[in-house]
C-alpha cells in the first residue's frame, strides 16, 4: 500500500518552475540551478490534481534548465507527443496560471513521481517505490513493440 504524503513533507523536494508559452501550447521551464530535480528525455508520472499522467523534461534551449511540454495520460503519448491531448495545457488553465506565472513541482520520489501545484496550495501524493530496474526495462520493451 502506498503512503499518502503532502506537498510540505520534509521528504518532499518543491521547486519552482515558471508557465511559459510555445508556438501552440503552455510549457514549464525549470531552472539550471534546480535541473537535476527531473531526469532529462526520460517519462515519470506527474500528479495534476489527483490524477496520475506521463511527461518528460528535455534540454531547454539556450540555457541549461529544464523544459516539460506536455503531460499525457499515458506513457506512449508523453514520447509521441502530437498523439494525444495536452493534460498540462488544460490544467494550467483550469489553474489559471498566467505565462511567466509560478507553478511547483514536487519531487515526490525522485526520477519517478512528481507532482504539480500552485504555489500557496497544499498537495496529498500516494507515494510509494518505483518498480525494480528490471521491471521497467520489461514494460518498456513492451511498450515499444
Amino acid at each position: 500500500m502506498a503512503d499518502r504524503v503532502s506537498s510540505d513533507h520534509p521528504s518532499v523536494r518543491t521547486v519552482r518552475a515558471t508557465c511559459t508559452e510555445t508556438s501552440t501550447d503552455s510549457a514549464l521551464e525549470i531552472p539550471a540551478d534546480e535541473s537535476d530535480a527531473i531526469p532529462v528525455e526520460e517519462v515519470v508520472r506527474f500528479v495534476l490534481d489527483g490524477e496520475e499522467c506521463f511527461g518528460r523534461a528535455t534540454r531547454s534551449l539556450g540555457n541549461d534548465g529544464l523544459t516539460v511540454y506536455g503531460v499525457y495520460e499515458t506513457p506512449d503519448a508523453a514520447r509521441d507527443p502530437g498523439s494525444a491531448p495536452n493534460r498540462l495545457t488544460d490544467w494550467i488553465d483550469a489553474e489559471d496560471v498566467r505565462t511567466g506565472g509560478s507553478i511547483l513541482v514536487d519531487v515526490v520520489e525522485p526520477d519517478f513521481l512528481y507532482g504539480l501545484r500552485t504555489p500557496g496550495e497544499t498537495a496529498y501524493y500516494d507515494a510509494y517505490e518505483p518498480p525494480s530496474e528490471s521491471l521497467s526495462e520489461i514494460a518498456r520493451s513492451l511498450e515499444d513493440r
